[in-house]
């Protein structure tokens, strides 16, 4: 690969220029294995936030990102593979029961996650309140779960994209979390890696969500979308709403609990909505339209591969979940209706009760968290219950009631409630 200057790269970019396939080969390459200091690849990361890029660079970027690790040949599962990837909000326990039940329908679902970091929650932290789950399996184990169990959810290996492992941690530290161009080649170079046939994003819009406009979330989603169709992976996009938390729970003891209640044929309507509409999409795109998700909800289907799947990776599903020791009920000072539960103050409330993390290495509580008893547009009188509070250390308490009592609100007149859909992409 020919050597270039990175402050020739740089230079490009700042002043609103198109950079060649082989800077981009070349840049990607270099800053992976130490060539390209940290402080250059910031001034670049800096560049692209401002200057944007073209379709051509992006997809350039992306196929760079892959090729700086392997890529796993999932050509040896029988069932056709579809995954699904989120870009985060608060209640979001989707992947949970999604998972499951998509494999109950046929397909198979190799589903690299994550975890929480601010006022988001994470996936792998939530499956980790259960006693012995382990997120971290090898390749030849990913492979071997996916073919008999059907679905796996786990950590992304060491070797996946290494890349971004490092340009996101880079993107935390300097504020260059936001460009585009940066977050679409992130989650579509590990989803490519990973091998999947298939792919549906769930985009959130609103307060909660890492996009706060809609035309911002659908930027993004329709980047995505052309991503995966360039590197031959079949890609839809969902734009969700974020700006209430989904379902009634959020933490993770408490999102494994309702996502449970969902697998059972039970859990929040809006948590059932979402997974519904979800799976379909994911059946669709894998080749399989005649599935049926909801009666593998309700005839146990799903609750049986989500049993095989917990117990694939040594955690028990029967054993019980943590609960926080301090509970702080809030009442309702008057009659009227739930108007709003802000999705970031709920999430932030969250992460102060010991939820979530601040650093990558902080640890989580698996009790703590924020139970809702009412959402928007719930009828509620004076005294009865609007939420609860829950961590294992009372001091927490108190700055988490300051941030939930601005974000839930009720008025006289019922609101009106925005779709929790708001459009498809692809």
């Amino acid at each position: 690969m020919g050597g270039f200057a990175a402050v020739d790269v740089i230079r490009v970019k700042r002043d609103g220029g198109v950079l060649s396939d082989e800077q981009i080969d070349w840049v990607v390459d270099a800053y992976t294995r130490g060539l390209v200091a940290d402080e250059q690849m910031s001034a670049l990361a800096m560049a692209i936030l401002l200057r944007g890029m073209t379709a051509g660079e992006i997809a350039r970027w992306t196929a760079a990102m892959i090729a700086s690790g392997e890529r796993l040949d999932l050509s040896g599962v029988r069932r056709p593979t579809v995954d699904k990837h989120s870009t985060g909000g608060v209640g979001d326990k989707i992947t949970l029961p999604l998972t499951p039940l998509v494999a109950a329908c046929g397909a198979a679902v190799p589903q690299l996650s994550g975890r929480g970091l601010g006022h988001t929650g994470g996936t792998l932290d939530k499956l980790e309140s259960i006693p012995g789950w382990r997120a971290a399996l090898g390749n030849d184990e990913f492979i071997a779960q996916l073919g008999e169990v059907g679905a796996v959810i786990c950590a992304a290996g060491e070797r996946l994209a290494p890349a971004d492992r490092k340009l996101y941690a880079l993107r935390d530290v300097t504020g260059t979390v936001e460009a585009i161009p940066l977050i679409a080649s992130s989650i579509m170079s590990k989803k490519i890696a990973e091998g999947t046939g298939a792919l549906v994003l769930d985009v959130k819009v609103g307060s909660g969500a890492f996009m706060k406009s809609e035309a911002d979330a659908r930027e993004l989603a329709r980047t995505m979308v052309e991503l995966g169709g360039a590197h031959g992976v079949r890609t839809v996009a969902l734009l969700t709403e974020m700006s209430t938390p989904l379902g009634l729970a959020v933490g993770n003891a408490v999102e494994v609990a309702e996502s449970v209640e969902v697998l059972a044929g039970g859990g929040p309507a809006d948590v059932v909505e979402l997974t519904v509409r979800l799976a379909r999409e994911m059946l669709d795109a894998a080749g399989l339209p005649d599935a049926d998700p909801e009666r593998a909800l309700r005839d146990g289907r799903a609750m049986d591969v989500w049993r095989a799947m917990i117990r694939a990776q040594d955690g028990d599903p029967d054993a019980p979940l943590a609960v926080a020791p301090e509970v702080e009920v809030v009442r309702a000072d008057r009659d009227g209706f739930v108007a709003a539960v802000d999705a970031y103050g709920i999430g932030i409330a969250a992460w102060r009760l010991g939820a979530g993390r601040a650093r990558k290495e902080d640890p989580v509580s698996a009790g703590a968290g924020v139970l809702l008893h009412r959402r928007p547009g719930d009828p509620v009188r004076a005294g009865e219950p609007l939420y609860e509070l829950r961590a294992d250390d009372p001091d927490r308490i108190p700055a988490a009631r300051a941030v939930t009592e601005a974000a839930v609100s009720i008025s006289a007149e019922r609101p009106a409630l925005p779709p929790l859909v708001v459009d498809r992409i692809g």
